[in-house]
Formats: C-alpha cells, structure tokens, sequence
C-alpha cells in the first residue's frame, strides 16, 4: 500500500491497523513537494491519498503528477480510495470539478446513497474538516451526502473511492489535526468549537463502515487482476 501524505498534521490513523490486518506493507510518501518522486503504478497495489490544506485548483506541479499516478491507478483497475483532498484529487482526474462550498467542520451526520458496498450502514456520524466540494464524475455512483454539502463520497469503477468526510482519523489523529489546525474551526456551519470536536466520542461504527470500504476495492481489484492474469495464459 502506498500512501500519498500532505499534512503531517493528518496521518493514516485507522488504515494502518486494516493495512497490517490484511498484510500490507505501507509506504507513505510526503507528497506535497516537488522534489519527491511518488510511487509507480506497478509498485502500487492500493493507493490511499489523504487530505491536506491546499486545494487541487493550486498551480503545483506535484498537485498535476499525483492525479497522472490516479489516472493511471484507475487505468491498471487497481484499489485507490481518496480522503478529503484524495476525493477532490480523484474526482479531478475524472473530469469533475471543484469549487468553495459552506466550511464544514466538526461532527455531522452523512446519509448513505448506495448498497453497492456491504456493511455500510445507513447512516455515519463523520469528522468533516473542509471548504470545497467536489462534483460528482461522469458515470460515478454517489455514496454519501450530508446537509450541508450533497456529495459526500463516490464509487467509480468499483475499486476507487472517495470519501469527503474523515473516516481514518482515530483519537489521536483528531487530537492533533484539531490542535494544529485550530484557526480553521473559526465560523464553521457546524457551529462547533475546539472543545466541542474533541470532546466528542468516535464511533465504532465508522471503522467498521471504513474497513468495508477497503475490504471491497480490495477484492475487486483481485478479482479483476486474476481474471487478467487468467485471459493473458490463454
């Protein structure tokens, strides 16, 4: 698994635990610099983009060479899922668009829009910490919406997802991005301060939801890599 990381502020959190459940090694690559050479297709047999500050409308150059490395991901058919700026960054290459939307930040409640994943329950009581919004690709199948925000998470192809919402975050990830980035709570719609983020309990149920998640762009992408494999011996 390689993992493109732009904050140090948000980590892998919970991935890491399905990561080592399921025997991956993971790589974690401090993406937002120009300097740093990201992973190849080949290497990759899942790929995880994680959130961050900026936005995928910036003029960087590493910004254009990580949605070539999703393209290409998509391509090849295998496992990609997308966090926040990830999301953004997956629905970018798709064609979508991204634009400012209500700052959404705290807890808030996610409804889900589709029963193609099993186990994902109706409804999530999710961490959002963003300003924009992604728009939902061509051919892309919804998966969650909030009040605030309508597309809250999008399947494509059936082994990439994105997620605008923070399913990854454990005790400590919320911790630290909430200490670090505390001016950007400031007027948020949730109406929801420091104190009130921390406060409050994660629930079981979103790394449940969340391990499904990986569980099925996982065995999509090895099924379609052995039915490859299986038509290249005849």
């Amino acid at each position: 698994m390689n993992v493109l990381q732009h904050s140090i502020h948000e980590g892998i959190g919970l991935i890491g635990e399905w990561a080592e459940n399921n025997g991956y090694e993971v790589n974690v690559y401090q993406a937002a610099n120009n300097n740093v050479k990201l992973p190849e297709v080949i290497d990759t047999d899942m790929l995880v983009v994680l959130g961050g500050p900026m936005s995928v409308n910036d003029d960087e150059e590493w910004i254009v060479k990580e949605r070539e490395l999703i393209r290409g991901m998509l391509m090849a058919h295998k496992s990609y899922l997308g966090i926040c700026f990830g999301a953004q960054q997956l629905s970018k290459t798709l064609g979508g668009d991204v634009s400012s939307c209500p700052k959404e930040v705290g807890w808030g409640e996610v409804k889900r829009l589709s029963n193609i994943i099993p186990g994902v329950p109706e409804k999530l009581d999710v961490l959002h910490w963003h300003g924009e919004q992604f728009r939902l690709p061509t051919e892309a199948t919804p998966l969650f919406s909030s009040p605030l925000v309508e597309n809250q998470g999008f399947i494509i192809n059936e082994n990439a997802i994105g997620l605008q919402f923070h399913l990854e975050m454990n005790e400590a990830g919320v911790r630290e991005v909430v200490e670090n980035d505390s001016k950007f709570i400031k007027g948020n719609k949730l109406k929801q301060s420091a104190a009130d983020i921390l406060k409050h309990k994660i629930p079981e149920i979103n790394k449940q939801a969340l391990f499904a998640m990986l569980d099925y762009i996982k065995a999509v992408s090895y099924t379609h890599l052995r039915a490859h494999e299986t038509a290249a011996n005849l």
